[in-house]
C-alpha cells in the first residue's frame, strides 16, 4: 500500500477542477483506485476491435427495410460515401476499422505532449467526448444512410478519442507503480484488448432488443452504447489521480539504488528529442515487428484454421474445397470458437507477460517474444502437415499472448529507457509503429495467400511461406531489441530543464482537490476500492464468460 503523502496545500481559488494540479492525490490515497479508472476507459474504447459485429447488418440496411439493394460493383468507395440508394459493401465499411488505428496513432503522437501537461483527467474527458460523440454522429449517419458521417464520427473523431484514451493512463500508472511498471500498464492495456469481449456480445444483444423485421436496430445500439460508454469513461476520467512529485511506495527503493541496472534510468528525456535518439527507433522496430507478425495471424486466424484442417475439424476426411455447405457451416462455428480462444490469450497475455517483465526485465521479455515466437511460427507448417490440431492451436494461442504482451510491456520499456516524466507522450509517438504494423502485417498475409492460390498451391499449404516471412520479421525485431543500449547522457534533460517541464506540467509536491476540505489526509476506504474494481470487474467477467462459451465450441 502507498505511504502517507506529504501535507496538502490549498490550490488557488481560480484554478479549474480540470487542471492537473487539482488531481494530485491527497495523503492516504490508495493507488489501487487508479487502475480501475484506466480500465473503465480502456474497456470502452476497446470496442474498436469489435466493430466488425456491425458490418453485416449495416451492409443490408436498405434490403432489410425493403427500400433498396446492395451497391453494384460500378459504385465505388467515394460514391458509397454519399449514396442513399444502395447498401454499403462490407469492404467499404471495413475502412472505418483502418481509420480507427490510423487516427489512434496520429492523435497519440500529436497530442501526447499536451496530455502530459494537461493531465489524465482532462485527456480522459476529451477522449470520452470524442469516442462517444463520434458514435452518436455515426448513429445520425446510419439514420440518414450517409456513410461519410460514420467515417467522420467514429473513424476520425472517434479515432482521436481512441488515441487520447489509450495513452491517458500510461504515465500516471507508471508513476503510481514504479515498483511494478509492467503489471500496472498491463492491467490497463488488458482492458483495451478486452473491450471487444464485452462490446461485441453487448452489441448483439442490443440489436436483438431494438431490431424489428425492417430494422436491424444498429442506430439505436450505437446511441445506447455511446451513452453507457460515456458514463463509464467520465467516471474513469474523474477517478484519475496523479502522485505528488517525489512520491514512492512505502519501503520501495529505486532499482539503481539496489543494483546497478543501467537499462532503468532515473533521469528523463524530453519528448521533442526522441525522434533523434537511436533507441527510440530500435524500440519502434521492436514493436512494429512484433505487432506485424501477430496482427497478420489475427486477421486470418479463422480461414487459416478452416483451410488447413478442412473436414478433419468435424471428423470428415475431406479437404476444405470438397466440403458441402452444411459441413462448411459446421467448421465455421468451430473456427469462431478458435477465434474466441485467441482473444482470451490476447487479453491474458497483456497482463501476464507485462507482469513477468517486472521480474525478467523488458529486454529479456522481448527476447523471449522473438525467439519463442520465431520457433512457434516456424513449427506451424509442420504441425499443419502432420494434422496435429492441438499443437497448431497451442502455438497460435501462445503467439497471440505474446502479441498482446508486446503492447502491454512497451510502455514500461519506454519508462525504463527514457524516464517517466514524458513517457505518455513518448508512448504516443511510438504508436505510429502500430499504425504501420496494421498495414504491413495484413498485407503480407493476405497478398501472399492470394499469390500462392494464384499459383495453384492447395489451400492447406498457402500459409507455409507466409509463416517463414513472419519468422523473418521476428528476426529483425530480435536484432533491434538486442541492439538497444542505455540512452546517452546528452539526451537527458538537465535539472533546470526538468524543473521547467515540471512547472509546465503543473506538478507539485502537495495534494490539491482531494486533499482540501474536511477529511483531507484520511486513508481511502477499502470499500471504495472494492466497489471501483467491482464496477469494471463485473462487465469484464461477463465478457470473459461469453467468450468462454464461444471458445467451448472449438472443443465440443
Amino acid at each position: 500500500m502507498s505511504t502517507v503523502l506529504t501535507d496538502s496545500t490549498a490550490v488557488s481559488g481560480g484554478s479549474s477542477w480540470l487542471d492537473k494540479e487539482r488531481t494530485i492525490a491527497a495523503p492516504g490515497f490508495n493507488r489501487w483506485l487508479v487502475p480501475p479508472s484506466a480500465l473503465a476507459i480502456h474497456l470502452c474504447i476497446g470496442m474498436a476491435y469489435g466493430f466488425s459485429v456491425f458490418w453485416l447488418p449495416l451492409s443490408k440496411m436498405l434490403q432489410t427495410a425493403g427500400t433498396g439493394a446492395a451497391c453494384g460493383k460500378d459504385v465505388g468507395f467515394f460514391a458509397q460515401l454519399f449514396t442513399t440508394e444502395c447498401d454499403w459493401s462490407v469492404a467499404t465499411l471495413g475502412w472505418m476499422y483502418t481509420l480507427f488505428f490510423v487516427f489512434l496513432g496520429c492523435s497519440a503522437a500529436i497530442w501526447g505532449g499536451w496530455l502530459e501537461r494537461a493531465g489524465p483527467r482532462k485527456a480522459g474527458l476529451v477522449s470520452a467526448v470524442c469516442w462517444c460523440g463520434g458514435m452518436l454522429l455515426s448513429a445520425v449517419g446510419i439514420h440518414t444512410h450517409q456513410f461519410w458521417l460514420m467515417i467522420l464520427g467514429s473513424g476520425v473523431i472517434g479515432g482521436i478519442g481512441l488515441g487520447l484514451g489509450y495513452i491517458s493512463p500510461v504515465s500516471t500508472l507508471i508513476k503510481w507503480f514504479p515498483d511494478r511498471r509492467g503489471m500496472a500498464t498491463g492491467m490497463a492495456i488488458m482492458g483495451f484488448g478486452g473491450g471487444a469481449m464485452i462490446g461485441s456480445p453487448l452489441a448483439v444483444e442490443l440489436m436483438k432488443r431494438f431490431g424489428t423485421p425492417t430494422d436491424a436496430g444498429v442506430m439505436h445500439t450505437f446511441v445506447a452504447m455511446a451513452l453507457v460508454y460515456f458514463v463509464f469513461m467520465v467516471a474513469g476520467a474523474l477517478g484519475y489521480r496523479v502522485p505528488p512529485t517525489g512520491w514512492k511506495p512505502e519501503g520501495w527503493t529505486p532499482p539503481a539504488a539496489q543494483v546497478k541496472n543501467t537499462m532503468i534510468t532515473q533521469r528523463h528525456v524530453h519528448v521533442k528529442k526522441v525522434w533523434g535518439i537511436p533507441q527510440f527507433w530500435l524500440v519502434w522496430i521492436v514493436l512494429c515487428m512484433n505487432v506485424s507478425a501477430g496482427i497478420g495471424v489475427i486477421g486470418m486466424a479463422s480461414p487459416m484454421l478452416q483451410e488447413i484442417f478442412g473436414g478433419s475439424l468435424i471428423g470428415v476426411e475431406a479437404r476444405f474445397a470438397d466440403l458441402d455447405k452444411t459441413q462448411l457451416a459446421a467448421i465455421a462455428a468451430i473456427a469462431g470458437g478458435f477465434t474466441a480462444l485467441l482473444s482470451l490469450f490476447n487479453i491474458g497475455g497483456r497482463f501476464v507477460w507485462a507482469s513477468l517483465s517486472d521480474k525478467l526485465g523488458r529486454k529479456a521479455t522481448y527476447t523471449v517474444f522473438f525467439v519463442l515466437g520465431g520457433l512457434l511460427y516456424a513449427s506451424l507448417p509442420s504441425s499443419a502437415a502432420a494434422g496435429h490440431k492441438l499443437a497448431f492451436v497451442g502455438a497460435v494461442c501462445i503467439i497471440l499472448s505474446m502479441y498482446g504482451g508486446g503492447f502491454a510491456t512497451v510502455p514500461a520499456y519506454l519508462g525504463d529507457l527514457f524516464g517517466t516524466q514524458m513517457v505518455g507522450a513518448i508512448h504516443g509517438r511510438l504508436l505510429t509503429a502500430w499504425a504501420t504494423a496494421g498495414i504491413l502485417g495484413p498485407i503480407v498475409v493476405n497478398y501472399m495467400r492470394d499469390y500462392q492460390l494464384g499459383l495453384g498451391i492447395p489451400r492447406e499449404q498457402v500459409y507455409n511461406q507466409t509463416m517463414y516471412i513472419l519468422v523473418g520479421m521476428l528476426v529483425i525485431g530480435l536484432i533491434a531489441n538486442l541492439a538497444i543500449r542505455p540512452i546517452a547522457a546528452k539526451h537527458f534533460m538537465s535539472d533546470a530543464e526538468l524543473a521547467a517541464e515540471k512547472k509546465l506540467a503543473h506538478e507539485r509536491a502537495a495534494a490539491a482537490e482531494v486533499g482540501s476540505g474536511p477529511g483531507a489526509g484520511k486513508a481511502t476506504p477499502v470499500a471504495l476500492v472494492f466497489l471501483a474494481w467491482l464496477a469494471v470487474g463485473i462487465p469484464l467477467a461477463w465478457g470473459i464468460y461469453r467468450t468462454l462459451v464461444s471458445a467451448a465450441k472449438f472443443f465440443s
